[in-house]
């Protein structure tokens, strides 16, 4: 015989609450925060271009999105921090994260390589203060890929010997030769931004186009490109200006490591990759001394590097800091490919004209 259960209704059961209108706002904002943390961490995240290293390419005030799926995005490894923050809570010096936890970090699969002109974020190798998912960002054009071999000659760049195809709107430092006071007009007509009067005349970031056509100007006299001479060596160049007498206009050759290359420890390769092993590698126990490499207190006689690294410049060459003097980009530094220009903003102009109109939603090339 099968017994049929009922349930009895309460009569007194009390009917299910509807939400107050604070508790949907809350859940609203809760649920766009995950979502958006999301989305910045897979697909998309916001930059704004602060300095002016990759002008005219790219100029101070564009805001942009860069895609993460291009490379594959990162797993955290700096996992105790506020939502939409990077380094400090906004408005505010005060850090946005704890780094108690520091979880070893993975790239997701990506649908693309990063290739000799992409435009790229990363975060700034040099900065050992923060976390590597936590250091500032920085956007350049990637050069050379691991394995190349770079060389800069006269300012032209040469990768594997043969010379690169250079970016559109490259710019230079250029002395304006004039005894005339230029009008902020003239310059501003020829998109050149960074200006300075100096005894005989002005000195000036701009293209080698521009520069032509300011030669062609009556009141102009000449037009210098002012490039370092080959045998006046920065003391701030990378690697190391004591063993390698480049500068910026003037360097290499230099080959970039590559994941799986095997190299000998000489004085020669730990001049060029020292700090690379010392500070990239992810290795616990590992020191330099008298020429020599040390890892787990064991002395190692050759090296072979754990991933691939990059060389990047930024298209403003004359005012850029970027691999020639502070040397590569390791692969787990870099944050994704820039796509295209969502705002730009000229602080320079007031009201509606504040809004450069033909950058909006143009690609990055």
């Amino acid at each position: 015989m099968k017994l049929k259960l009922s349930r009895k209704k309460n009569s007194e059961e009390k009917p299910r609450q509807k939400k107050s209108a604070v508790r949907e706002w809350v859940d609203a904002i809760l649920f766009a925060v995950i979502a958006a943390t999301i989305i910045r961490w897979l697909f998309l995240e916001a930059f704004t271009i602060p300095t002016p290293s990759m002008e005219q390419s790219l100029l101070v005030g564009d805001f942009l999105f860069v895609s993460k799926i291009h490379y594959g995005a990162r797993t955290p490894k700096t996992p105790l921090q506020i939502p939409l923050t990077h380094q400090t809570i906004w408005g505010t010096d005060i850090p946005s994260y704890l780094d108690w936890i520091q979880l070893p970090q993975f790239r997701l699969p990506g649908f693309s390589k990063i290739k000799n002109d992409d435009v790229v974020v990363f975060n700034y190798p040099p900065e050992f203060e923060h976390p590597v998912d936590l250091k500032t960002n920085y956007i350049k054009r990637c050069i050379a890929t691991p394995g190349d071999i770079i060389e800069v000659k006269d300012t032209q760049v040469f990768i594997n010997g043969a010379a690169v195809e250079n970016p559109p709107k490259m710019q230079f430092r250029y002395y304006v030769v004039t005894q005339e006071f230029i009008n902020d007009r003239v310059f501003k007509s020829n998109n050149i931004s960074e200006f300075q009067r100096v005894q005989g005349g002005y000195a000036v970031m701009t293209s080698p186009e521009t520069a032509a056509e300011l030669k062609n100007l009556t009141f102009i006299e000449d037009v210098i490109k002012m490039v370092m001479p080959e045998d006046q060596p920065n003391p701030r160049i990378y690697p190391d200006a004591s063993e390698f007498p480049w500068n910026e206009d003037f360097y290499g050759p230099l080959k970039i490591p590559s994941k799986g290359e095997t190299i000998p420890v000489n004085h020669e390769n730990l001049t060029k990759y020292g700090e690379v092993i010392l500070n990239y590698e992810r290795l616990d126990d590992v020191r330099m001394e008298d020429g020599q490499l040390f890892i787990d207190g064991e002395r190692i006689t050759e090296y072979t590097f754990k991933q691939n690294y990059y060389f990047m410049m930024g298209d403003n060459r004359h005012n850029s800091e970027d691999s020639r003097f502070w040397g590569f980009v390791p692969e787990d530094h870099v944050v994704g490919k820039a796509l295209f220009i969502w705002l730009s903003i000229d602080n320079t102009e007031s009201f509606i004209n504040k809004i450069r109109w033909s950058r909006l939603f143009s690609l990055i090339r």
